[in-house]
């Protein structure tokens, strides 16, 4: 599978879904599917189950944001801890920096020294 092929499932799951918490998962989603093939191919594969879409995503990090609620009527979910829920999700390992491979043979660009010039 190619990393066009999951970022096209997750943009088909986002359409009519802009400016929702659900369209905003779909593209953190995105941004952690550029990591590696084997994460790519794992959500690629995760998304053909109803259950596994970004609107499910959505609702696990809605929960933690409920819990989190103590007063008022807004809660912010930081960036990161919505990372690790969207991971847990998808069976996606955590982000270790010494293991995390190359980067996908589309996001990588060849150039000369002539380019530099």
């Amino acid at each position: 599978m190619s990393l066009e092929s999951v970022i096209s499932k997750i943009e088909a799951q986002q359409k009519g879904k802009e400016n929702t918490a659900a369209f905003m998962v779909g593209e953190q989603l995105k941004d952690i599917c550029r990591e590696s093939e084997m994460v790519a191919d794992l959500v690629n594969k995760d998304l053909d189950v109803s259950e596994m879409s970004i609107v499910h995503a959505e609702k696990k990090i809605k929960e933690y944001a409920d819990k989190q609620q103590k007063q008022g009527s807004c809660v912010c979910v930081p960036p990161n801890v919505a990372e690790d829920i969207i991971r847990k999700f998808y069976g996606i390992p955590a982000k270790d920096i010494k293991s995390v491979s190359k980067p996908m043979a589309s996001e990588t660009k060849a150039f000369s020294l002539l380019d530099l010039i």
